[in-house]
């Protein structure tokens, strides 16, 4: 019989990586290269913060995995080859206060937002999720340095942040794929 507690990650990182090649899957695998991801059989899953779980190093992450290991993930990707396009790709971060809750990761693919812009919306759809499932009141039309600093005030969420990654498409027709991820790893 299995045990579901196998499935349930005690620790997980933060990871992005940028890939240029003339062929879209190989500028995916360079962008997983530099994210340092590349060598792991990646699952996607969706986006829940499990109870309980650390956030580490990325270096200790990839320390405690070994080539070829699967190794779930909740991943943000955007890729273009159209000449001064910008990919950016995001992931949002909210983990409650009790450790014994789920937390939210939320994946934002765009194109043409800048980084900051792009971090801020994943983190604050991330906070948004975990806000509802938590009961904390918010007003979903009031700017996001307000709404998180009033979570921030509810001591409800604890933490949240993003990892945002961007790039443009260059003039030579080359592909440009940005990854952004979190890895877990224990």
């Amino acid at each position: 019989m299995i045990d579901p507690r196998q499935f349930l990650p005690t620790r997980a990182f933060l990871t992005q990586g940028i890939g240029r090649h003339r062929e879209k899957l190989t500028s995916f695998e360079e962008a997983l290269r530099e994210a340092s991801i590349a060598q792991y059989n990646i699952v996607r899953v969706s986006s829940i913060w499990p109870p309980h779980c650390k956030m580490v190093s990325r270096g200790a992450g990839i320390r405690s995995l070994m080539p070829g290991q699967v190794v779930f993930s909740v991943v943000a990707e955007a890729a273009t080859n159209e000449p001064s396009r910008r990919a950016t790709a995001s992931i949002g971060l909210a983990i409650p206060a009790d450790a014994s809750h789920h937390g939210y990761i939320s994946e934002h693919h765009a194109f043409g937002v800048g980084k900051r812009a792009a971090g801020d919306y994943a983190e604050d759809l991330a906070a948004s999720m975990l806000a509802t499932v938590l009961g904390v009141p918010f007003d979903p039309d009031q700017a996001w340095d307000e709404r998180k600093e009033l979570w921030k005030l509810s001591g409800e969420i604890v933490r949240t942040t993003n990892m945002s990654c961007t790039a443009e498409a260059r003039e030579d027709g080359k592909w440009v794929t940005v990854v952004s991820a979190v890895v877990f790893c224990g």
